[in-house]
């Protein structure tokens, strides 16, 4: 890949993607970053508008000529915070979800729990970016990104962290996001900007939360927390894993087109687990 050509890269404005595109256009100035919310960066990489996209996992599995470009992710290893299912009913008695508009891979992880866990398979329609909670009147409401974090002002019977539930159904961590492209292109030297950028990220934690602190309505010692605790950047062998039994439990569910090739990865695996 040309290191003069344009690249059309697309991220996510959330907190939790900030150290992933540290420094990004620094380190490779050829990128041409725009942020949008993750549902529109899958349509627009799925229609070449875009060349590369940090995307919601579930929409990797749509197309089996899209590959994972590098093993900088946006996981968790158990509670994620900002991926939470507030309920009025108990968990079994769920029968309508209002399902935030942001993020397509936390719906279907939803309706996939809830399947797993109780035989529930609920009417869902969506709550759009610009409503609140307070909008919804359905049985349970998901929420995700920085508005989850933040716990709603109302009473509910029970809620669930999607991290923490997977986790301990699953035993395995969750990849939420990663940046997908497709395989007809050379993506070494992205790759490498990619890791770089994640890897700064990581080592001003610090000064991320204090930058980002004030805009979700955080302490910056809360942002920090969720940063360090929470969210996992790093897609090792267990990710992998993780990530392969989504992907069979969203083709079993019919939430994504079924074919039988593994997931393509282009970036060598890290060997820590």
């Amino acid at each position: 890949m040309s290191s003069h050509a344009s690249i059309r890269v697309g991220a996510v404005s959330y907190l939790n993607t900030k150290p992933l595109i540290y420094e990004l256009t620094r380190i490779a100035p050829q990128i041409d970053l725009r942020l949008e919310v993750p549902s529109r960066l899958a349509d627009q990489l799925a229609t070449g508008e875009l060349d590369l996209a940090l995307i919601p996992s579930v929409e990797s599995f749509q197309d089996p000529d899209y590959t994972i470009v590098s093993d900088a992710c946006i996981g968790c290893r158990g509670p994620v915070l900002s991926v939470k299912l507030f309920s009025r009913v108990p968990m079994a008695n769920i029968r309508t979800v209002a399902l935030d508009e942001g993020s397509r891979t936390s719906a279907a992880l939803t309706k996939i729990l809830l399947w797993e866990r109780y035989r529930v398979a609920p009417q869902c329609e969506l709550l759009p970016l610009g409503n609140s909670i307070h909008d919804a009147t359905t049985d349970a409401v998901l929420l995700i990104g920085d508005r989850a974090i933040h716990p709603p002002d109302m009473p509910f019977e029970a809620s669930w962290d999607l991290g923490s539930e997977w986790r301990t159904w699953s035993g395995l961590p969750f990849v939420f996001a990663m940046w997908v492209g497709r395989r007809d292109r050379d993506w070494t030297q992205i790759d490498g900007a990619l890791r770089a950028a994640r890897d700064r990220g990581l080592a001003h934690l610090q000064q991320i939360a204090a930058a980002e602190a004030p805009r979700v309505r955080l302490t910056t010692e809360e942002c920090l927390g969720y940063l360090r605790d929470n969210l996992h950047f790093i897609m090792g062998p267990q990710e992998r894993r993780g990530l392969e039994l989504f992907r069979t439990h969203a083709q079993r569910m019919g939430l994504v087109p079924t074919y039988t090739e593994q997931l393509r990865f282009s970036s060598p695996v890290e060997c820590a687990s």
